[in-house]
């Protein structure tokens, strides 16, 4: 072991995330894809450069534990995101078609996981892998091809936080099935229990405190700002894990107490760049965990469930839009622009593996996530000139005026920041 060479070889690990993200971002693709293949192209069979080790044998303990640490703040940065006020203000079609789009992807998981002959305790990571829309490639899409002010653009992101919403549930009854060894049915409820009472209590306690909270950061240092901001997440994170609930759970429901915060967005400039950075380094590491050799046998299975992923997104989009009184044809764009796959199903895989779960999950999510990770964003890009192709007629004056509206994504959530804020006044 050449301790000497640790720096240099976190120092080139990151060099090489930076790298393919700078040509992931050259080619308008999204940066998650390539993350995981640098990191499957070395690991276990990359070279060894005369003191450079490829492999990060000596490195990847501390790579594998800023990958940890993304997962975390990813968890927080989304919980400052999310928005129960508006979630209930987007109203009965959000409701409607987020249950649907829900349903519909979890029965995918069971349809796969039956045929795939998993035991319950996989079948069940399979289907939070299934239902786990990625929240960063959805963003960066509606961005990137300026749908941001298209009416549906509400309609998916009410879907995003329903999904979430279904995501945080998922994780505390894997919590109670997978992280403390499964056992009796008693043991699995009472620990799923557990850490539903924790998410119910920790947001009751959490939202009185605000205001004390809210005393603490009134200042102006950013250091000390920063400090104890990071102290909240990582306490409330070890706390949770102390008591068999995911980490990850404790990080979301920080996240969800500082989003009442009036420093909020503050809290979100500060977090942001850590949130991108180690989550760069959590897909890197996870990317390093996989051999590539041992895809074959979930290659063919990660295929079917992205092509089954797909359609029923599309199936969600139709109800979606008939509930959201929108036309038939943005049903496209809602199932399409939907069935991107990232971040949160590799951290569903995670927990699997964490579990001690078959290691097949670890290789199908690898597969799954790259087909849609790349496939989604095209078909969402094309989604108007294949409903045109399928169902006959051009693109409308109206349609094109749609696909290059003014607002931006920050405006749209902002104006439902305010609205709220006056719902709440009122």
């Amino acid at each position: 072991m050449h301790t000497q060479t640790l720096i240099l070889e976190i120092g080139i690990a990151v060099g090489l995330v930076a790298l393919v993200g700078v040509l992931a971002n050259k080619l308008r693709f999204s940066v998650i894809p390539f993350f995981i293949l640098i990191g499957m192209a070395l690991g276990e069979h990359a070279p060894q450069i005369g003191l450079i080790d490829l492999q990060f044998t000596e490195s990847k303990p501390f790579i594998d534990f800023m990958g940890r640490l993304g997962v975390l703040f990813l968890l927080f940065y989304l919980g400052l995101e999310f928005s129960v006020g508006r979630l209930l203000k987007s109203g009965k079609a959000i409701v409607s078609g987020g249950s649907i789009y829900v349903l519909l992807n979890f029965v995918s998981g069971l349809l796969v996981g039956w045929l795939m002959n998993l035991p319950f305790a996989e079948m069940m990571i399979l289907c939070g892998i299934m239902t786990s829309s990625s929240t960063a490639i959805v963003a960066k899409v509606l961005t990137d091809l300026k749908r941001t002010a298209n009416p549906e653009t509400e309609v998916i992101m009410g879907m995003i936080m329903f999904d979430d919403l279904f995501i945080a549930m998922h994780i505390s009854f894997l919590s109670g099935l997978v992280l403390t060894g499964g056992g009796s049915f008693w043991t699995v409820a009472s620990t799923s229990l557990l850490a539903l009472a924790f998410i119910l209590l920790f947001l009751i306690l959490g939202r009185k405190l605000v205001p004390y909270i809210d005393k603490v950061l009134n200042i102006k240092s950013s250091e000390i700002f920063i400090l104890i901001i990071f102290s909240l997440l990582f306490l409330v994170a070890g706390f949770s894990e102390t008591i068999h609930v995911a980490e990850a759970i404790g990080a979301l429901m920080a996240g969800l107490v500082l989003a009442d915060s009036q420093y909020i967005k503050r809290i979100e400039q500060i977090v942001s760049p850590y949130k991108d950075y180690f989550g760069a380094m959590f897909f890197f590491s996870f990317g390093l965990s996989i051999d590539p050799f041992s895809l074959g046998g979930a290659a063919m299975w990660g295929a079917i469930a992205a092509l089954i992923t797909i359609i029923g997104n599309l199936a969600s989009g139709y109800f979606a839009s008939r509930f959201a009184g929108l036309k038939r044809k943005t049903s496209f764009d809602i199932g399409f622009t939907l069935s991107a796959r990232g971040e949160f199903s590799i951290i569903m895989a995670n927990i699997g593996k964490a579990g001690g779960l078959n290691p097949i999950i670890q290789s199908f999510v690898v597969v799954y996530v790259l087909i849609l990770a790349i496939v989604a964003p095209i078909l969402t890009k094309d989604s108007r000139n294949i409903w045109h192709g399928i169902f006959g007629g051009g693109l409308h004056a109206k349609d094109k005026q749609q696909a290059n509206p003014v607002k931006t994504l920050e405006a749209l959530e902002a104006k439902s920041s305010e609205q709220i804020q006056v719902d709440k006044e009122a």
